[in-house]
């Protein structure tokens, strides 16, 4: 039951950062100073996305997919002890963090591969080095 319960609280919450994030964009019109373009801002509603952004749909999904994969890394006994950052842009996976053995290195691909939505993974964790 806990588990179902984490996999949906990781789920509303990524949904629920991209709602917010979606209205803070509408909110912000030219009213700060300019700041540099930023590749994973979602095109404004309505707007066709230009190079380099997301449409809202796009971010959703993508919302999604990183939910689904953090879901499976908590679950897993191997990856589930480590602090491993997940980020997903337009179905491409980024982990990112450091785990213990190249064994949880692996099986975080191996895990984020195997989730729906996912179009390919890039594998930045570090191997922590061993103090003895």
């Amino acid at each position: 039951m806990s588990q179902i319960l984490t996999r949906a609280l990781l789920v509303a919450a990524a949904l629920g950062s991209t709602v917010m994030a979606g209205c803070a964009l509408d909110n912000e019109r030219d009213t700060r100073a300019p700041r540099p373009a930023e590749a994973r801002q979602p095109a404004a509603p309505g707007e066709p996305a230009a190079a380099g952004q997301q449409t809202a749909g796009e971010a959703v999904d993508d919302a999604v997919v990183t939910a689904k994969v953090k879901a499976r890394l908590v679950d897993d006994e191997v990856t589930k002890a480590y602090q491993i950052n997940v980020e997903t842009f337009k179905g491409t996976v980024q982990l990112s963090g450091s785990v213990d053995s190249e064994e949880a290195r692996s099986r975080a691909t191996e895990l984020a591969k195997n989730v729906g939505g996912v179009k390919g993974v890039k594998n930045s964790l570090q191997i922590r080095k061993s103090d003895g």
